[in-house]
């Protein structure tokens, strides 16, 4: 019955039933909590509201980014950790998520000390510290959850848990950008505090519930003989593998391409189409929509034996022909050609998103789960971030240039600065392409010939990005 309503369903087994998988996958409902807060909602109020200079904004909205470098390292951790109660995830997820609850906490009382002339140094001071502790706690509860939940699921089930785990991320999102922009409709400093904390308490829970009873002790791990490589010799092993590097290359093309956009697609619909705040608001709605068909359809293609490097290929594509729609919804002036880009970019990235961190799975074993993990999560953070940064600043300089009549009379409209911007992430997506195209069949050759026993295989949920 479950699998007729819920694509990813035949993900579970007899040792990790449906309720289980889908408890686990709670952390990830945390974490999208984590994302809308940190990358929006704030963001926002911080403008708006509380009348905090903008780049002062983009600077504390940056710094959970500096952590991302780091999540291989903290991956590659857990895998080695030596605990004395025989757990390696479970502690990581726990000082995580006591992370990501002091940050929310402090962070509100932060924020509106910065109000004050008198205590801005110090809200200042105090908010840089509420976001690195949110930031850094999001990526070591996330990376080390979806290790263990590598560790969980059968070998032959993980590219259908992949597109489940995606799939909680995406509507934990979804719902609380609902009900945080719902209870922060008519602001109020003491409604912030309540937001917020609130936050942090449901954060905690979601989370320890999640952990609960999911991973087994194991005395291998708690005793001091087991070897434990460094860092750096199981980095130089996992990245001289002779297909490692091409395929973080082509995640960091791929989530370049589909990110740069992602703070520029409603204020295009209205600035430049004259959209109303709902409409461009039903933008997302449209994105999220498409992402979710994505999801499903690649599970789908997945479970019928498809190369997954080719359901990649497929989004790539998908995200070329959407972008151009999107160019073209300027001079048309149509909103429909803008929501059907924005659709097709949602499916375009959620297809090369499962297609590629499935493909990975040939790419490590048991004992560099994590690390491998912290890799795909640097490179796509950090690629992503990068993105978005570099695209609100090209947008704005593009458009003050053409609208200044730098650029000829025929570029002179607020489009030019946007449609710059869609250019550039169509590149980066035939980039991509370039790159991923030799890879196709090759990791599956690779998986078909290798010694190792495909049982142990640990890849397809822990290589899963941000």
């Amino acid at each position: 019955m479950a699998t007729t309503w819920l694509p990813f369903a035949d993900a579970a087994s007899a040792e990790l039933p449906l309720s289980r998988l889908l408890r686990l996958s709670l952390f990830q409902v945390s974490v999208g909590m984590m994302m809308v807060l940190l990358n929006g909602t704030l963001n926002r109020v911080m403008i708006v509201e509380l009348h905090i200079p903008a780049w002062l904004v983009s600077l504390m909205i940056a710094i959970p980014l500096l952590v991302a470098p780091f999540r291989a390292l903290i991956g590659h951790r857990s895998d080695v950790h030596r605990s004395v109660l025989g757990w390696r995830r479970v502690p990581y997820i726990w000082f995580g998520t006591l992370m990501q609850f002091g940050g929310l906490a402090i962070m509100p009382f932060a924020l509106l000390l910065m109000r004050d002339p008198k205590l801005f140094a110090l809200g200042v001071s105090a908010s840089a510290l509420a976001f690195l502790l949110a930031g850094t706690g999001m990526h070591t509860t996330q990376t080390a959850g979806l290790a263990l939940a590598g560790d969980l699921v059968p070998a032959d089930r993980r590219p259908r848990a992949v597109a489940l785990l995606y799939l909680s991320l995406l509507a934990g999102m979804m719902v609380c950008a609902l009900v945080i922009g719902g209870l922060l409709a008519h602001f109020t400093p003491t409604r912030l505090v309540q937001v917020i904390q609130a936050a942090a308490v449901l954060t905690f829970v979601l989370n320890l519930v999640a952990l609960w009873k999911q991973e087994a002790r194991s005395r291998s791990v708690a005793a001091a003989e087991t070897p434990r490589e460094p860092f750096a010799v199981v980095w130089a092993r996992f990245a001289r593998q002779p297909l490692t590097l091409r395929m973080l290359t082509t995640v960091g093309l791929g989530a370049a391409a589909f990110a740069m956009q992602d703070a520029l697609l409603e204020p295009y619909g209205g600035e430049v189409l004259r959209l109303s705040v709902g409409a461009t608001t039903s933008l997302s709605g449209a994105w999220a929509l498409g992402a979710m068909a994505g999801f499903a359809l690649s599970a789908r293609w997945l479970g019928r034996g498809l190369d997954s490097l080719r359901i990649a290929g497929y989004g790539v594509v998908i995200g070329i022909a959407s972008f151009l729609l999107v160019i073209f919804a300027a001079p048309l002036d149509s909103a429909g050609a803008l929501g059907l880009g924005a659709l097709g970019i949602g499916a375009g990235a959620g297809l090369f998103s499962v297609g590629t961190l499935t493909a990975s799975m040939s790419l490590a074993t048991s004992d560099t789960a994590g690390l491998a993990l912290g890799a795909w999560g640097a490179v796509q953070t950090t690629a992503a971030g990068l993105a978005i940064a570099f695209g609100g600043v090209l947008r704005d300089t593009v458009s003050n240039l053409a609208v200044a009549d730098e650029l000829g009379a025929t570029l002179a409209h607020r489009a030019t600065g946007y449609g710059t911007i869609y250019a550039i992430e169509i590149a980066l997506l035939l980039a991509t392409l370039v790159v991923l195209g030799p890879l196709v069949g090759q990791l599956a050759a690779q998986d078909r010939t290798s010694t190792t026993d495909a049982g142990a295989r640990r890849f397809g949920l822990t290589e899963f990005p941000t």
